[in-house]
Parts: C-alpha cells; sequence; structure tokens
C-alpha cells in the first residue's frame, strides 16, 4: 500500500492541535479528517452548530441520518443521551438536535458542546471491529473481529501486529472463529473481504505512521457484498512525548553474541576452591567440561584455585577477557563490573541474585547503566549460567553437560532450567546451547535468536518465557528465524491480566493472552501448552522432515487407536486425506476382509509383521500421501520390537529411494513398547507409548512450523 495515498499532513494538522490543547481524545469530526485522509470509508455526515444547521444537513443528505453529541468532554455519548437514530426528516433532525444538547447539558453541565454531528445511517451486513491499541510489549497492535454489541459478549478478536501486508489482513478476516459467517454461511450474503482487508491495512498504516495514537476503534463498521463503512470513529492519543525504544544493529547484536558463545576467555568473578560454593562449580564445570580457552579465577584471597592462578581483580589479569561469569553477592557486582567496563569485557554473565526479583530494582538499574556506559552485554543476573556445547563451554554451577546436538533452549526461570537440563539428559537429546535468562536486564530473546539463526551447531530453538522485553524486536527476529528453523516458545501466564482501564473496545480486549497467541503465531513461531510439550516439540521437530502437502494417513492395528488418532489430528490441525479409489484398492490388497481401508486404514490387531511392513511401504511410496501416523497395538503376532525394526527398516530403504517423510507412531501394549519406542526414536521416527496424543500434537507443531515458513504453499498458519 503506498504511501503517497495518505495526507499525512491533513492528520498531523488534527494530532497536533489535540494535543496542544492538552487533550487525549478527537472529536468525531476530527476522527473523520483522520480517517479521510487515509482513506477509511465513512458515511456522509456534517456538524451542525445551531438547530437550522442540522436541519439543513439533513436535506442535503437526503436519506435517514443519526444525530450524535460532540464533545471533548462526553466520551460515552450513548450514556449521555446523546445519540437519536432514525432522524428521517430535517424537521426531525432539528428537534433532535435540541433533544441532545439539552440531554448533553444534564449529563454535563460543564462540558464543553462543540455541535451534534449529523450522519447518513447505515447498515445492513455484518457489524465488525477494526481498532488498533498500543500494546505495552508489542508496540501498535491491529484488532479485527465482530463487532457492535457482540464483540465484548463473544470477544471473537484477533490481533496482529501493524503495519500489515494485504496477506495478514485476509489472513485477519479468516482467522476468526466466525470467519464462516462473513463468508456467506446459510446462503447470507459474503462480504467483500478484499475491502475490509483494505480497511485493516489503512488502519494499521495510520497507527504506524503516527505513534502518538493510542487507541483506535471502527467499531461498528458496516460490512456487507457491496463495502464496508465505519459507522462510528474512537481515536484517542498519547499527551506526552512518545518514543520507540533504542535498538542495536542486528550485526552488532551478531558481534556480541558471537563473542559471548565462543569466548576465547573466561574469567569466574568470585571463582572458589570450597566445595559447596557457586564459584567453585563454575570452575569446576569450566575446566572439566573441557573448554579450551583460557579460565581466569579471581578471588583477592586466594593465590590459586584447582591449579590456576588467581587474580585480585579482573584488571590484573595481563590477557584479553570475553566473558566474566559473575558468582558473588549482589552487594559486590557494580564495583566488579566496573572493573570489568574499564578493562573492555564485552560481556558478562550474573548467577547472582537478589537484584530486581526481590525488589531490589535500584541495584539492578545501576548495574544495566554501568552495562551500558562500557558497552558490556549482560545475560541475567539471577540465573543459572550457560552451556554452549560446541565450545564444551559450561559456565554454569548447574551439572555439567556433553551430549551434544542441534537443540537450543533458553529458559527465563532456573527450575525451568533444571527441567530442560533433566530431559535432555534423560531422553539424550543432544542440545547446542543451554541459556538462563532470569531479570533479562539487557540480553533477551531476541539477541539469542539473532545468533541461533545462523549458528550452524542449531536447528531448532525452544524458548520458555514469561514476557518479552520488546516483544517487536523479538518478532522481527523471528520472523527471519522460523523461515529456516523452527522456533519453539512456552509462554508462561495464558490466564487474562485482568481488565486493563481502556477506554475503547479494541484496548479492553487487547488486554490477554489473545494478543501474545495471535502475533506468536504471526512471527511463525510454534507455541507449546506446556512444559513437556515445549520440550517434546524440541526434541521432535530436528528428526522429523518437513512434509510436502497437507495429506496424513493413520494406519493401524487397533481401531479404538485409530479414533483417538483421528482425534488427536483434529486438535493438531491436520488434515487426514481422503483417500482416492485407486489408493483404497492398492491397500486393501494387505489387509484382511474384515479390516477397514478410508483412513484411518486399520489392519487389525491379529496381521503379522509382512502387513505393518507392506501397508507402510505403500503409504511411503505414494507420493500422493505426505505424513504417516502409525497406530501399534501390542500382539504376540507382531511384538513391540518386531514392529519398531521392521518400521525403522522401511523407512530407512525409503530414505534410501530419496523419500523422506515425517513417521510418527503411538504403541499401546505391555511395557516392551516403551523400549521399542526408544528404538525408534534413534531412527529419526518419532514415537511414544501408552499415548496417542503426544505423537500426533509434534507432527501437528511440525506442520504449524511449516505452513508458517511458507514450505506448504497457502496452508493454515
Amino acid at each position: 500500500m503506498a504511501s503517497a495515498q495518505f495526507d499525512k499532513a491533513a492528520v498531523r494538522e488534527v494530532l497536533d492541535a489535540v494535543r496542544a490543547e492538552g487533550r487525549d481524545a478527537l472529536t468525531a469530526p476530527e476522527g473523520k479528517r483522520v480517517a479521510d485522509a487515509y482513506g477509511i470509508p465513512t458515511p456522509k455526515e456534517g456538524l451542525a452548530t445551531t438547530a437550522e444547521e442540522a436541519a439543513s444537513l439533513a436535506g442535503d443528505i437526503g436519506a435517514a441520518v443519526v444525530c450524535k453529541i460532540v464533545s471533548p468532554d462526553i466520551l460515552h455519548k450513548t450514556e449521555a443521551g446523546g445519540v437519536i437514530v432514525g432522524v428521517q426528516s430535517p424537521e426531525q433532525a432539528r428537534d433532535a438536535f435540541d433533544t441532545i444538547v439539552a440531554n448533553a447539558k444534564a449529563y454535563n453541565a460543564s462540558a464543553t458542546i462543540t455541535g451534534v454531528q449529523v450522519q447518513e445511517m447505515v447498515g445492513g451486513g455484518h457489524e465488525v471491529i477494526i481498532g488498533a491499541t498500543t500494546d505495552p510489549t508489542f508496540g501498535k497492535v491491529v484488532a479485527f473481529g465482530l463487532g457492535g454489541v457482540l464483540v465484548e459478549v463473544l470477544k471473537d478478536v484477533t490481533f496482529r501486529l501493524a503495519p500489515l501486508e494485504r496477506a495478514e489482513a485476509r489472513s485477519m478476516i479468516d482467522g476468526i472463529k466466525a470467519a464462516d459467517v462473513l463468508r456467506g454461511a446459510r446462503g447470507t450474503e459474503p462480504v467483500d473481504a478484499d475491502a475490509l482487508a483494505d480497511v485493516i491495512q489503512r488502519v494499521s498504516q495510520l497507527v504506524a505512521d503516527f505513534p502518538e495514537i493510542r487507541e483506535f476503534d471502527l467499531n461498528p463498521v458496516f460490512a456487507s457484498g457491496s463495502g464496508a463503512v465505519a459507522a462510528d470513529i474512537r481515536i484517542l492519543v498519547e499527551t506526552g512525548e512518545v518514543s520507540e525504544p533504542a535498538r542495536p544493529s542486528q550485526e552488532e547484536i551478531l558481534e556480541s553474541m558471537t563473542r559471548l558463545m565462543n569466548p576465547r576467555s573466561v574469567a569466574v568473578v568470585g571463582a572458589s576452591d570450597q566445595e559447596g560454593k557457586i564459584g567453585n562449580s563454575v570452575m569446576k564445570n569450566l575446566i572439566n567440561g573441557g573448554y579450551a580457552g583460557e579460565i581466569y579465577p579471581i578471588n583477592p584471597k586466594a593465590d590459586e584455585i584447582l591449579g590456576r592462578k588467581c587474580y585480585s581483580s579482573v584488571a590484573d589479569i595481563p590477557g584479553e577477557v570475553d566473558v566474566a561469569v559473575f558468582a558473588i553477592p549482589a552487594k559486590f557486582v557494580a564495583g566488579s563490573l566496573t572493573e570489568c567496563g574499564e578493562k573492555g569485557v564485552p560481556a558478562a554473565v550474573m548467577i547472582p541474585s537478589g537484584f530486581a526479583e526481590t525488589g531490589n530494582q535500584e541495584l539492578q538499574d545501576e548495574i544495566v547503566e554501568i552495562a551500558h556506559r562500557y558497552n558490556i552485554r549482560m545475560l541475567g543476573p539471577n540465573i543459572y549460567g550457560y552451556y554452549y556445547t560446541p565450545q564444551n563451554l559450561c559456565a554454569t554451577f548447574c551439572t555439567p553437560y556433553d551430549v551434544k546436538g542441534g537443540v537450543a533452549l533458553t529458559s527465563q526461570s532456573g527450575g525451568i532450567g533444571m527441567a530442560i537440563l533433566g530431559f535432555a539428559r534423560t531422553t539424550k537429546m543432544g542440545v547446542s546451547a543451554i541459556v538462563g535468562l532470569g531479570n533479562k536486564s539487557d540480553v533477551d530473546e531476541d539477541d539469542l535468536l539473532t545468533y541461533f539463526e545462523q549458528d550452524d551447531n542449531t536447528q531448532a530453538v525452544a524458548m520458555h518465557l514469561e514476557d518479552l522485553k520488546d516483544g517487536r524486536a523479538f518478532v522481527e527476529t523471528a520472523k527471519r528465524m522460523t523461515t529456516k528453523k523452527p522456533v519453539v516458545v512456552l509462554k508462561a501466564g495464558r490466564t487474562a491480566l485482568g481488565a486493563r482501564a481502556a477506554s475503547s473496545h479494541t484496548g479492553a480486549l487487547a488486554g490477554d493472552d489473545k494478543v501474545y497467541d495471535d502475533i506468536l503465531r504471526q512471527a511463525g513461531v510454534v507455541r507449546a501448552p506446556g512444559l513437556n510439550e515445549m520440550l517434546e516439540y524440541a526434541r521432535g521437530l530436528p528428526l522429523l522432515p518437513t512434509p510436502k502437502g497437507e495429506n496424513v494417513v493413520i494406519i493401524t492395528g487397533a481401531g479404538g487407536s485409530g479414533v483417538l488418532l483421528s482425534d488427536a489430528c483434529v486438535e493438531a490441525g491436520l488434515s487426514l486425506m481422503d483417500i482416492p479409489p485407486d489408493l483404497d484398492e492398492a491397500f486393501r490388497r494387505y489387509i484382511p476382509p474384515f479390516g477397514a481401508a478410508g483412513n484411518p486404514i486399520d489392519i487389525t490387531g491379529g496381521e503379522p509383521p509382512s502387513t505393518y511392513e507392506a501397508t507402510i511401504r505403500l503409504g511411503l511410496e505414494d507420493p500422493r500421501i505426505h505424513a504417516l501416523i502409525l497406530g501399534y497395538w501390542h500382539t504376540i503376532v507382531t511384538p513391540p520390537m518386531v514392529f519398531a525394526e521392521l518400521t525403522a527398516r522401511v523407512v530407512e530403504e525409503a530414505r534410501e529411494k530419496g523419500i523422506d517423510k515425517p513417521v510418527v507412531a503411538s504403541l499401546a501394549g505391555d511395557t516392551e513398547v516403551e523400549k521399542a519406542s526408544d528404538y525408534l526414536f534413534d531412527h529419526r521416527i518419532i514415537a511414544y507409548p501408552y499415548t496417542t496424543e503426544r505423537p500426533v500434537a509434534v507432527l501437528g507443531a511440525k506442520y504449524r512450523w511449516a505452513r508458517a515458513a511458507g514450505l506448504l504453499g497457502q496452508g493454515r498458519a
């Protein structure tokens, strides 16, 4: 959408005048001028300052009109008796003017009354809301949903970051639960979706161009087959200064994160030779973990720690230091950090607690100021440290880690970090990095994503987060990252944040988890509903090949499992393939007469290994099938390990022919199915015992990422 078509000067004039008067809300005529400047369709209207002018305007419009009070002191017009609809003639408009002004004076005797807005009545079609608000995490956010009285009852609204491309605007119309209503359900006239998308896009560009617009409501917008018209406009503005957060460039972030993750030397501030001390554990992990760079213990009370020469201060170290790991009480951090700054240390890892998380914001602000002054990138405080396995770097007081792989994991919480560590060790999920973020006083998720995006050692990223410091920066980075590698996010705090003080419908609706949900999806991120799901997605997504299409087929040895697997597919957003007649006939050659083709394909429980083998091979070799879900039932005829070994062999044979499709499996049976599931996982087949939901959920997560990355064409994101 070319900006040349917008009259920015007209909007600037209106907003500057309103803010100069100290007002935080535009009047309806001012809102109309702003809408006109950006081509947002509104009804014919005019401002009447006398009853005679109201009558004249009604006559000029030549149709039924609605009359509304115009006052900077009356935002809720209906409450004040300031709205009269269905005015049919100039005479009725004259009477409506007098009634509205009298009602407004009775409602607020001191209110400034600018006049009465006489507006062409519009209606028909469907009422929707199009709006924008300023989210504390993401900045300017656009909303779309059912409007009028339904908006607060149903709250069927979806959100996106502003500004929007046309495809994103269209996705909002398709993204509400009532999308079928707008498409013409039950024979009703479908709305003009292009016209609606155009309005959404114009609103998004308006609020992006003018950050001082705090909230913006078009409610209702009457959408029909012939277009869209906004019947009511509400615009709220910031009265103070508006500024965007300062953000380092991508190149600056990458340079500093590369130094953090690949240091040539590490200083441990607060190193100790005493067992049980954090400084002792950090030293042991660095040394025993095999880190090959220089390790400098810092402790003014020791000459040597764990065989390494000890220094009283970072300043005394003869060579350069890339990373300083802090293991001293919070009250001593500022002084030592200043020494790091004077030494030119580019990165600090703050293990100590006792900062903002305990209410000591002042101390945290002090170390942030020091870090900024000396251009030190700071991880933490209040963290367990970090691991980067390609460098054998174990800069943490937790247990060492040596199973290398392609998954990077981050967490704000130390407890969650330990769960990540334990899960990774138990499942033998190889990791490239585990990073604690803690209070996120400086380094945050988008800094780490910038590094992992270009890190050849990382194939997927999973992040536990409680909040985002700069949601817009995260989305921009994640959008870039997720075109190449999956990003899984576990966002804590899914429940509503409570009613926010907001003077618009859009502002009130944006006060809960729905904003995070929609915008993380817009960024291409796969959101996990819980900790275990986040970890399983992280473990499984790098193992699964990217599907080439949406056709999923279930092959099961148990009818009950087939039904549950089908339910799980619906929950995971997967599309069960409609089996064409020739493929149906091909499957029927291998299954008994009392089995069931179709989808799920039920081969029945008493079948020998050859039936599993033949049907799985057919599913892999037919190019119309894009992913397989296997439901195994423990029988004497085909024991669990027999099933696992034949499945792995058939899949591997297909891979050797260049056929690599996602295959997941659910195994029901006695405890032997646990070993069989592990065997399948070792052969890049996602398999779980005792559950139909989990393997399908992992496959669904892979599909969500592939759709968002544009690898399946125009699929659901």
